[in-house]
This record gives C-alpha cells, sequence and structure tokens, in this order.
C-alpha cells in the first residue's frame, strides 16, 4: 500500500495536519496495514476540529472502503464498510421504506466515523444515539480482526464514541429503522423567544425535531428561531435542487455583524407568523447544507469553529445565559441550533444527555476563541459537556471532568492500542489517553 504527503484539515477549516496518509480499497489491504503500520483511521473529515487530524504522522483513508456487504430486507439489518456515507445508506433504502436509525447534519458522515463520535440527529428524544443502533463492529487490532457486540460490553462502549482509539473500524452492521419513504413533512413554526422555544421542544411528539436559534437576537427577541418537526412519508415532490459549490474563500466582511443580523431577520420572517407545514425531499430536511459543497470556505481562509454543549435540563437558564452571551458579543454565524435530547447515549465518551444542546458557528477570530473559552466555563459550571466532533479549543482539565466515564474508556484503549498508534492530534491536546 502506497502512502502519500498530504496536508488536510477538519471541516472547519482552522486546524490542519500534514503527513502521509494511504487509502485502501479493499479489506485485505486495511488488514495488511493495520497488522503492519497501524495508524488513525479518518473518513470524510467532518469533524470541525482536530478529531480527525494526525499532525507529523500518518492517517488511513477509507473512504474507497465503501460497499454494502449484506441487507436483511424483512428486518432492517445492513451489514457495510465503514467508509459508506451515511447519505448514500439513506439514498439507497429510503425507498425501499428504511432509513439509518439516526443521522447527524451532514450525509457526508462515513459509518466509521458516526461509530467513533456516537453522533446523534434530529430524533435523538425519540431513538437516541448512533450506536444504540449498532448491531456488531469489526475491529482490526494490529494483526488481529475482531467482531463485537454489547456482548463484549466494556470493549463495545469503549469503541462507541470512543475517537477511534480501540481499533480500526473496517465493517459495521446497522439496525436500520422502518420509514414511510424518502418524502419528509415539514411543520414549520416561529419561536418569538426564548421561554416559548423550550416551550414548544419539550411538546413536541414529533419524530424529528429540531430549531433553528437567531443567535443575534437580544432583549425581549433572545432565543427567537423556528422549530421544525418532521415526519417521513410517501409521494412526489420536486427533485432535489442540484448541489452548489462555494469557488473560493469569502472575504472577511461576507459574515460582518450587519450581515449576519439581516440575514437572520429575513430568515425568521421566511416563515408566516401562523406557520407553515411543507413537503421536502428527505436529503433537504436531513442534510440541508449538503447542497452547498465547500460551504465551509463562506467563513474564509481562516476557517471557523463551532461550539457546541449539551446541558440538563435542570440548567436551562445556564444556557439561556451563554446565548446571551453569544448575542452581546455579535460574533455568531447564521447557523445556530437548538434541540432537546433525550438520555440515550452509547458509549463512555458519548456526548449526548438528557437535556438541551446549544450548536453555534463563529468565525475564527481572537475574540472568538476567548467567547468559546468561557462558554466553555459556562458549560462545565452547568454540569454540561462539550462535543468531540466540534471541538477545536477544550483544554485537558476541564473536558476530563466533563467527562465521569473517562478512565473506563481509558482502561481498554489501554489494552486495545498499548502503542498509542491510534492517537489523533485531539487524543494529545486533550490528553485523554493519559492517566489522571
Amino acid at each position: 500500500m502506497r502512502w502519500k504527503s498530504d496536508t488536510y484539515t477538519g471541516w472547519g477549516r482552522a486546524l490542519s495536519a500534514a503527513g502521509e496518509k494511504a487509502r485502501p480499497e479493499r479489506q485485505n489491504h486495511l488488514a495488511a496495514i493495520a497488522a503492519s503500520e497501524p495508524a488513525p483511521a479518518i473518513g470524510n473529515c467532518r469533524s470541525y476540529g482536530d478529531a480527525c487530524l494526525n499532525d507529523g504522522g500518518k492517517a488511513i483513508d477509507t473512504t474507497k472502503l465503501d460497499r454494502i456487504l449484506s441487507f436483511d430486507a424483512e428486518t432492517g439489518m445492513v451489514e457495510v464498510e465503514a467508509g459508506l456515507t451515511l447519505g448514500d445508506l439513506a439514498k439507497i433504502y429510503a425507498p425501499q421504506g428504511w432509513l439509518p436509525a439516526v443521522m447527524p447534519g451532514t450525509g457526508f458522515a462515513t459509518v466509521g466515523g458516526a461509530i467513533a463520535m456516537d453522533v446523534h440527529g434530529k430524533n435523538h428524544h425519540n431513538l437516541g444515539s448512533f450506536g444504540q443502533h449498532v448491531e456488531d463492529i469489526t475491529l482490526l487490532q494490529g494483526d488481529t480482526e475482531r467482531t463485537i457486540t454489547a456482548k463484549n460490553k466494556a470493549l463495545f462502549q469503549a469503541t462507541i464514541g470512543g475517537l477511534g482509539q480501540t481499533g480500526i473500524i473496517s465493517k459495521a452492521t446497522l439496525r436500520l429503522q422502518r420509514c414511510k419513504g424518502d418524502v419528509m413533512m415539514v411543520t414549520e413554526r416561529r419561536a418569538e423567544g426564548w421561554d416559548q422555544f423550550l416551550d414548544l421542544l419539550d411538546r413536541s411528539e414529533a419524530t424529528y425535531t429540531v430549531g433553528w436559534i437567531d443567535a443575534t437576537a437580544q432583549g425581549d427577541k433572545l432565543g427567537r428561531g423556528i422549530l421544525e418537526e418532521a415526519e417521513t412519508g410517501a409521494g412526489l415532490v420536486p427533485a432535489p435542487k442540484k448541489s452548489k459549490a462555494i469557488p473560493t474563500d469569502a472575504p472577511g466582511f461576507a459574515l460582518s455583524k450587519p450581515i449576519v443580523r439581516t440575514f437572520n431577520e429575513a430568515y425568521y420572517r421566511r416563515v408566516p407568523a401562523s406557520g407553515r407545514t411543507v413537503v421536502k425531499p428527505i436529503q433537504d430536511f436531513f442534510f440541508p447544507l449538503d447542497r452547498i459543497h465547500d460551504w465551509n470556505r463562506l467563513y474564509g481562509k481562516r476557517g471557523f469553529h463551532q461550539f457546541q454543549c449539551v446541558v440538563p435540563i435542570a440548567e436551562a437558564p445556564a444556557l439561556r445565559a451563554m446565548l446571551d452571551l453569544i448575542a452581546q458579543s455579535g460574533l455568531a454565524s447564521p447557523l445556530a441550533v437548538l434541540k432537546r435530547m433525550g438520555p440515550g447515549r452509547a458509549g463512555y465518551l458519548s456526548f449526548p444527555m438528557e437535556g438541551y444542546t446549544l450548536a453555534v458557528d463563529f468565525p475564527n477570530s481572537t475574540e472568538a476563541r476567548k467567547l468559546i473559552t468561557r462558554l466553555e466555563e459556562m458549560t462545565t459550571e452547568a454540569s454540561g459537556r462539550i462535543y468531540f466532533a466540534k471541538d477545536a479549543l477544550a483544554t485537558p482539565e476541564r473536558v476530563q471532568a466533563m467527562y465521569p466515564d473517562l478512565s473506563r474508556w481509558q482502561k481498554e484503549v489501554a489494552k486495545a492500542d498499548p502503542g498509542g498508534a491510534l492517537a489523533t492530534d485531539l487524543i494529545r491536546r486533550l490528553k485523554l489517553r493519559d492517566p489522571a
């Protein structure tokens, strides 16, 4: 297998890595690398920070390993290679009445990445996290291949949400969820402020629920936004619009305060005060930004950071205080999301907890980094946690306090990869594998 020098980034483009990458196209190629030159496995690098980076070292690009190995049309059980994307899985099986049980905000996430991050979606309050719907995982640990299930409790929980540190994920069997078809019936309604928004989230009985929040609104309008509730359906809708691409890095003024405020005002008012119901292709609901290839270039050549946290239900006032601080700063972009989460999580380092999660994008700047540091402090004070898939700035001390099962994860990782061959930049930055 040939190794080629490459420079690559996470989706946020604020951090980068230079090193050698291999791109195996067959399982035997991957097994040969794992046995002779083990290195972190990466997918489409949709993690925003440095979880997918190994600066100065090697990385194994698994995106060519994207085959469907078997499918049971009666049970929805599907075995796939780790490089298959969730978007492709949905595109193939939704017309047949099946969907991945949990899907994040991009269809470009690979199955291996979804397991390693234990991703969540717009239905977490109902179906929990991705890892709760994984039947088995095939791991390559040096020259050993092993398939693990929930019966291998400790290793299974260390692998799901485990940042790829227990072995190279080569294959997995997933339990798909029945759906009515590849159409989404989406009801949109305005929330005029924070209290109303939380009330709508708490009372929602929809299968899929997500909220866009105006991170620039202040005063009585603080926390205003749009709640989307959706169900799958069957029928005819216009074909999804053709994807567009951002050809070059946007100039700095593209996301200036006046432009963001103007955009947010227009976006909020696109939904009538009485609300509305629309029909969308399934991809447009689950992966709205995927229609704009390289949308991360809108933040300019310096890239961006996303802050995402979750706090317990009782700590909702702390989340409101964070949003107030964000609005006062004037640093946020239009991309801000508020969701209600249920208790479901599958791994020791899985992000979800029952509560509310807020995610906000910020163009990379000194001021934004300082603000995110303060937001992380407030998250810690509220007994919440931040999401490794989005993080690029946290410190070891703060993160280790957020994840009480860290020592259990460390124990399994030490057995699975004693030489530290699978460590990434995020692992080193946060000293996750270092005993307390």
